[in-house]
Order: structure tokens, then sequence, then C-alpha cells
């Protein structure tokens, strides 16, 4: 059994906030570039000049790389021969939100009921936590600061297993055609495939955060990712909507076994902002 502190996860969560907002991950900035030089839009390379170099200031006066600074989502992987001592973790992950998002300059962005009253927290608690679970003695922790324009795109669907692949390619095609270029392209494209109705979008929040680098290990689901990100750029949307040949930058795919009778499908759009932070406590 091991004994980790609450006031050590609070302070990880606090860090990774503030470097999530500050700066674009690597593999994000390769994307970007790389997207700049197969761009066949002039009006689309300015636009991704223009990020690029948004980008570069962010991380150098630290600074916010979007205003939308988002619901602060939060995943943690928790080890089952983890003990945590010395505070209420849920308050403890609030008080990170709180701080962070006051020491930062970050926008305050949460609302204390959805239809009604919506009035603003003022400190942009509380966070959305998803925890698991796993075996071992660690805490895997990844931070996403989640924009709402992109938010907006999203979208789930419970299609019927004789859709198919064609079924799921024209699904989520159709969701980035319908508000793609509300979401601030270029996009990442989170998609989650199997399990229920929930667990198909926690999938694809998580995916938004998987590296560009890297690809579904079954190559049927990684020649999928393909599929779509080149119907996805056949679009014509481009960059910030102005038109050309990069709609999206990257799709991630994740499965799970589901039910017989059907094939849930979740798509999580993530802006150009591609904001997320990761360690292991």
């Amino acid at each position: 059994m091991r004994t980790i502190e609450a006031d050590r996860i609070g302070g990880t969560v606090y860090d990774l906030i503030l470097k999530a907002s500050y700066e674009a991950g690597e593999d994000v900035l390769s994307a970007l570039q790389a997207a700049r030089d197969k761009e066949s839009s002039t009006l689309g390379c300015s636009i991704l000049d223009q990020i690029l170099e948004n980008d570069r200031i962010a991380a150098s006066e630290h600074i916010a790389i979007c205003q939308d600074t988002g619901v602060c989502v939060i995943f943690m992987d928790i080890g089952q021969d983890v003990h945590i001592t010395g505070g209420d973790l849920n308050e403890t992950l609030c008080s990170a939100v709180r701080k962070a998002y006051t020491d930062g300059y970050l926008r305050k962005s949460m609302v204390d009921d959805p239809l009604y009253d919506r009035l603003n927290t003022k400190d942009n608690t509380p966070p959305v936590v998803h925890t698991r679970i796993v075996p071992g003695e660690k805490i895997d922790i990844t931070v996403i600061p989640k924009g709402f324009g992109s938010e907006n795109a999203s979208a789930v669907r419970m299609l019927a297993p004789a859709a198919g692949e064609t079924g799921v390619i024209d699904f989520v095609t159709e969701a980035v055609q319908s508000k793609g270029a509300n979401a601030c392209p270029p996009l990442i494209i989170g998609i989650g495939i199997g399990g229920t109705m929930e667990s198909a979008a926690i999938m694809a929040k998580r995916m938004t955060a998987r590296p560009l680098n890297t690809w579904n290990a079954d190559p049927r689901y990684q020649a999928l990712e393909e599929k779509i990100l080149q119907r996805v750029n056949a679009l014509g949307i481009g960059p910030a909507g102005v038109g050309g040949n990069c709609t999206a930058l990257k799709v991630n795919i994740e499965t799970a076994p589901t039910h017989i009778a059907g094939m849930p499908v979740a798509v999580n759009i993530c802006c150009h902002a591609a904001r997320h932070a990761r360690t292991v406590l």
C-alpha cells in the first residue's frame, strides 16, 4: 500500500491546469506545422501561421492560448494499492481548480445551474472528474481545459450494428460538416465506439488528449482513423472555416465491448487549442 497526500494531488492538478492552458504540446505544434506545409489555401496558410504564432506567444509569456479556458475535465486512473490521505479528494480538486484559474488569470466560465439560474460560480468550479481504479500504486492524471466552441460540436448516436464502418464514417463526417466551422478548426476528433451511451462519450473525450503521433493499435481501427480524416478534410471547411484542405489534424479512436443489439458512437470535437497535460504520481 502506498500513501499519497491529497495536497500533493492538488498541487499536481494546479500545475497541470496552468501548463495545459499556456503550452500547446509538441505533438500539436508538429501537426499544425505539418498542416501548414500541406495547406493549399493561401488564407488557410495565413490562419495556421497566426495559430502557431499565438501558441508561441502564449508559451513564452504564460498567457492563455485561448480566451475560453473551458471546463476543467480531470481524468484520474488511481492504483488500487494507493491510499489517499489528508483531505477529501473532490474538495482538493476543486481547490486546485479555484487557485489555478485565479492565479493564472484564466477566464471563469462555469455556471451553477444549467437551465434556470445560470449564475457564474466565479472560480470555474466544479471540475468534471472521471476516475478509474486500476492495478498498481500510482495515480495517472490528465487535465483537459475543454472549451465549449468545440464541445458544442460534439455528438452521440446509437447506431445499429448493421450500420457498419460506413455508418460510423458518415456519422462523424456529418457531425463535423454541421458544426465544424464553429469549432475553431483545424480539429482533433476523438471517437468512442462501443460500450454504452455514456462510456462512448467518455472514451471520445479521452481520445482528444491522445498524442497526435500515435494510432490505434488495431490495424482496422488505424485504417478507420485515416479514412475518417480523409473524409473530413475533403469537406473543405479549412482552418478557421475559411476553406482549405486542413479541417482536422487527427482522428483518434477508442473502442469497448458492447451489447449485441447496438453500436454506440460518440464524437468529441477539440479545437486547434488542444489543451491537455498529463503526469503520473
